[in-house]
């Protein structure tokens, strides 16, 4: 089996390996800190703190006592606490028996219970701390929309007069009122469209009535990675002409035009520096998240549009952009566990799980599509790796929790015997899973 088959036709295979090594090394060396720094704040000593698998390419030795080390196999990472007997922190027995109190204390099964607990938890929270650090980033750098509808940027359309400025303050659409952002969307979301659209602005402290472009034109804004539209060649700035030839006035238009192609390949014809460009573009079937919960299964070119204008932005305070960003993680945990309860039911498809060739695939795609593309990525999987270490599955951080909240409870871990089974088990559901991502990836979808 050919593998270059299944990596993305944007890039080379190096450039989708360098950015799933980036991404993967990042978000595993910010989960394995977190156990690292709260089991040192919590009395219990890290030996090693590696970077990787394998054969040791460097390493240095802290005034902390812990070996700080880069191994030769890129994939994960882990933290060996004093009496560990492996990068799982399976107890070693041989080594733990011949220590004293003072120093049982220091390792990860000697200490108390509320120290192991908070340790354990560390990894998956600062997974959830860094992405939400990251989105906040975004809004912190890039701001976020006024309350009003004031135009920003005009964006610049193929062929299309456009009387909007930026620094105006759109008063009225099309004889409707518009006091405010939030009145402006409800109005022009439900406009027809139309070659063109009246405008009532107020610029330079007075009051004037301007003809723009139909708000929602069918501009791209942004292409998806892994999608229809990226593999066509379409790019940010295209304006969409047609579908199989017939006209597209409205961003809006396309959902319906794409869903009637019933995932047969289409034409696009698009608007490109001056020149028509036909493009052969086959659908693709997606499950979309809902806002009132679930998922629907659609047709999709995987374009992103907008308004003819960008709205013009305000700073987002220190506090209002962690709040965003708290709410832009609860958004992906919130859809992440819908979608995995919807496979899990038969509500949507199992092509909806990624394999490591699959989320290998995705880190190239959005490395090509610049810095900040990727670094969203990265936020977003890392929320997604920090949710899925707490899964209450032997091996992960969610089962470790699971045996804390038995001793809280009986008063005693589990047994040396049962601990050993149980964590056979989680291995072999994990790899279960890896396994089946990886189908998803190569064969079956």
């Amino acid at each position: 089996m050919d593998l270059s088959t299944f990596l993305p036709d944007f890039g080379s295979a190096s450039l989708t390996l360098i950015a799933f090594i980036v991404a993967i090394s990042i978000i595993v060396a910010v989960h394995e800190y977190g156990h690292y720094i709260v089991g040192r704040w919590s009395g219990i000593h890290a030996e090693v703190f590696s970077l990787g698998f394998g054969r040791v390419l460097w390493s240095r030795v802290d005034r902390h006592g812990t070996r700080w080390q880069i191994a030769a196999l890129p994939f994960g990472g882990y933290v060996k606490f004093m009496g560990d007997a492996d990068a799982a922190s399976g107890k070693d027995g041989e080594v733990m028996s011949g220590l004293s109190d003072a120093e049982r204390r220091r390792t990860m099964h000697g200490a108390p219970l509320w120290a192991r607990a908070a340790t354990v938890a560390a990894g998956p929270m600062f997974n959830f701390i860094m992405s939400v650090l990251v989105f906040a980033g975004f809004f912190w750098i890039n701001g976020i929309a006024t309350d009003d509808p004031v135009v920003g940027e005009v964006k610049d359309l193929p062929g299309i007069a456009d009387a909007l400025q930026p620094g105006d303050r759109i008063l009225a659409v099309a004889g409707q009122e518009t006091p405010d952002l939030a009145r402006f969307l409800e109005v022009v979301r439900d406009l027809p469209p139309a070659t063109s659209t009246e405008y009532r602005v107020a610029r330079s402290g007075a009051e004037q009535v301007v003809q723009g472009p139909y708000p929602f034109p069918p501009l791209v804004d942004s292409v998806q990675p892994i999608s229809a539209a990226a593999d066509a060649g379409v790019q940010p700035g295209d304006y969409i002409r047609a579908i199989n030839g017939q006209p597209v006035m409205a961003f809006g238009d396309m959902p319906a035009m794409v869903e009637a192609t019933g995932g047969k390949p289409a034409v696009l014809t698009v608007e490109r520096e001056g020149a028509q460009i036909d493009l052969n573009i086959i659908p693709q079937r997606r499950d979309l998240p809902l806002p009132e919960g679930g998922f629907e299964t659609r047709w999709l070119l995987g374009l992103n549009g907008g308004l003819v204008f960008v709205p013009a932005t305000r700073s987002a305070g220190p506090f209002e952009g962690i709040q965003l960003g708290v709410q832009q993680l609860g958004a992906v945990v919130s859809t992440s566990l819908s979608g995995l309860w919807h496979m899990v039911t038969g509500g949507i498809s199992h092509c909806n799980l990624q394999g490591p060739v699959g989320i290998a695939r995705a880190s190239g795609a959005a490395a090509s599509m610049g810095g900040e593309s990727f670094i969203w990525f990265i936020a977003m999987l890392s929320a997604a790796v920090g949710l899925m270490n707490l899964f209450p599955i032997p091996v992960l951080d969610g089962g470790h929790l699971v045996f804390h909240a038995y001793e809280a409870v009986t008063g005693k871990p589990p047994s040396d015997g049962a601990m050993r089974v149980l964590m056979t088990v989680g291995l072999s559901l994990l790899l279960g899973l890896m396994v089946f991502g990886l189908g998803n990836d190569l064969i079956f979808c």
